[in-house]
C-alpha cells in the first residue's frame, strides 16, 4: 500500500469519487486536519470521545463509504492491546479495578 493511501485506501476512494478534502470540510464543518487524520488512521489527532465516532461517520458518509466498516477499524485500532485485563480474576480497565471489585476491610 502506498503511504498516501492511508488506511483502507480511503484517500484513493475519495479521489476516485471526485471529492476533495476541502469539499468535505465545507459540507461537514470538520477541519481538513481532522479529515486527513482519519484518512491516515491517526486517530490520536482527533478530539476524542464521541466526537471521534461522529467525525468518522461524517467522513464515511461524505465519500459514500460504509461507516460501519470504518468505525469497526477505528475501534480495533483504539482498543487496549489486551482488551479488558484481568488481575487475580478481577475485571480491570487500564490496570485499575472497578470500585465494586475492591474488597472491603
Amino acid at each position: 500500500m502506498r503511504e498516501d493511501e492511508g488506511i483502507l485506501g480511503l484517500a484513493s476512494i475519495r479521489r476516485n469519487r471526485g471529492v476533495s478534502l476541502q469539499q468535505i470540510a465545507e459540507s461537514t464543518k470538520l477541519s481538513v486536519r481532522f479529515l486527513e487524520a482519519i484518512e491516515r488512521g491517526d486517530f490520536r489527532k482527533l478530539p476524542g470521545g464521541i466526537y471521534n465516532t461522529n467525525y468518522i461517520r461524517q467522513y464515511a458518509r461524505a465519500i459514500d463509504y460504509d461507516e460501519a466498516v470504518l468505525l469497526a477499524f477505528y475501534r480495533r485500532q483504539t482498543a487496549p492491546a489486551d482488551g479488558v485485563a484481568s488481575a487475580h480474576g478481577k475485571q480491570t480497565v487500564g490496570g485499575l479495578r472497578a470500585a465494586s471489585t475492591l474488597s472491603r476491610s
